[in-house]
């Protein structure tokens, strides 16, 4: 295997830093880029390690920078991009001693390809490195019950798009809910893609990811929570709108195409629909999760 390319640059002082690709993408490395680089020495080996741990997007940046500025390890511009906000990101970067950098877009597009290498991620020439992010444990996601503006869980049963996994926790966020859980197989990837539709709430969100789903909804009704799942073709389902919520509970939603898997159907203990007031086809997982998670908050504020 042929070794990755050295990048260089000098500072102030005239001191020339080296680094290598692969070294760059290790969240321990403390060395700086230089403003040339050639993306194609980054395989793909390397960077997949490290892309869960990306944030693209000058808002969430800002957001993130403005809020948690201590989740931050690392914050890549694309080379000559300019602006007030930058200016202002800049400025957060150099009082909270955070790395600022400027690289081409080449890197940035290559940073935050998609899953399945399909395009990549709108970035607007900004990224950040998220420090040390990690996946909580379901007894941790029960304390944040208790602590919650609103009591309430999502599952994901193997939500395949990753805009969909981060618009959702956008959602649940906003409204106090208390945390996501996401299977290990068989889900889209919480990286570039879930965190630029999160827009930072994926950070902030306690989340658990978990072996098995069906055992840990167990878990959840050991508990005492209530499962709800979300189901418009299951012909026991209930109408969303009229049907009492009891909080605290799990609100489960499925894959795209599929929805719930059976598996996850039989534990759930009341099955909800969003009734039609026109003839449509159907909502996606997003927006049905949106307006079942805000009827649970309308329920809580009730």
């Amino acid at each position: 295997m042929k070794k990755s390319k050295e990048l260089q640059r000098r500072d102030s002082s005239g001191q020339v830093w080296q680094s290598t690709t692969k070294a760059f993408l290790h969240p321990s490395n403390d060395l700086l880029l230089g403003n040339r680089m050639d993306t194609h020495q980054f395989s793909t080996d390397s960077l997949s390690l490290q892309e869960d741990h990306l944030l693209p997007g000058s808002k969430p940046v800002l957001e993130m920078l403005q809020e948690t500025p201590e989740k931050v390890d690392l914050v890549l511009c694309r080379q000559k991009l300019a602006g007030k906000e930058i200016a202002l990101i800049q400025n957060l970067c150099r009082k909270h001693a955070i790395r600022f950098q400027r690289v081409a877009d080449e890197l940035l597009n290559t940073l935050c390809r998609r899953q399945g290498n399909q395009g990549s991620v709108a970035h607007q020439g900004l990224v950040a490195r998220i420090r040390n992010f990690s996946f909580r444990t379901l007894d941790e996601l029960f304390q944040e019950l208790d602590q919650a503006p609103l009591p309430l869980l999502l599952a994901l049963d193997q939500v395949q798009d990753p805009g969909n996994i981060g618009t959702l926790a956008r959602t649940l966020f906003t409204l106090g809910g208390a945390g996501l859980i996401v299977p290990m197989h068989n889900s889209a990837r919480i990286g570039p893609a879930a965190r630029r539709a999160a827009a930072g709430c994926l950070e902030r969100l306690p989340i658990a990811r978990v072996t098995n789903l069906g055992h840990a909804l167990d878990r959840c009704e050991e508990e005492g929570l209530g499962l709800y799942g979300a189901s418009g073709i299951h012909p026991q389902a209930h109408n969303a709108f009229k049907t009492p919520l009891q909080l605290p509970a799990v609100l489960v939603l499925g894959n795209e195409e599929r929805g719930l898997r059976p598996e996850i159907v039989k534990r759930c203990s009341t099955l909800l629909a969003i009734p039609h007031a026109r003839k449509f086809d159907s909502l996606n997982v997003a927006q049905a999760g949106a307006i079942l998670i805000g009827l649970c908050a309308s329920r809580q504020t009730a």
